[in-house]
């Protein structure tokens, strides 16, 4: 199976990646994985002012951050996983990536907030449930 995992770097990651390596019968390293990070875009002036090659490596280093120690993580469980990072609204980027890549599903850690609190701040969660083609695993 074609597996990808968003992270953020959380406790909501963490915790996700607790339930993956504690399921090895369902998430054994039989299957492949991707690690995706999407960092939020940082608003226009702020583009602006820093130029291309800087926000480039703000980026970079950001999701670097996230990526390195899952990465080292899942080695010391014996999963070996490729890794993307994107730059723009999460929920969009990982719906978009899961169908584009053809991953059979998506596992990530939800923040939990409930209904009243989606409604008022949104959720990434919610917006790969509704825009997501394939199944979605959401940790607790």
């Amino acid at each position: 199976m074609k597996i990808l995992l968003a992270v953020d770097g959380s406790e909501f990651t963490k915790k996700m990646l607790a339930y993956l390596t504690t399921h090895e019968e369902l998430f054994g390293a039989h299957n492949r994985y991707t690690l995706l990070n999407v960092n939020p875009q940082l608003p226009a002036r702020a583009r602006s002012a820093v130029g291309k090659d800087m926000l480039e490596t703000y980026h970079r280093e950001e999701a670097e951050k996230v990526l390195s120690p899952v990465t080292k993580f899942l080695v010391r469980h014996g999963i070996d996983a490729k890794t993307m990072a994107k730059v723009g609204h999460a929920g969009e980027i990982i719906s978009k990536a899961a169908e584009t890549g053809k991953f059979d599903m998506v596992v990530m850690g939800s923040h939990g907030h409930g209904t009243w609190g989606n409604l008022v701040m949104g959720s990434v969660a919610t917006q790969v449930l509704a825009n997501c083609k394939v199944p979605v695993l959401l940790v607790r």
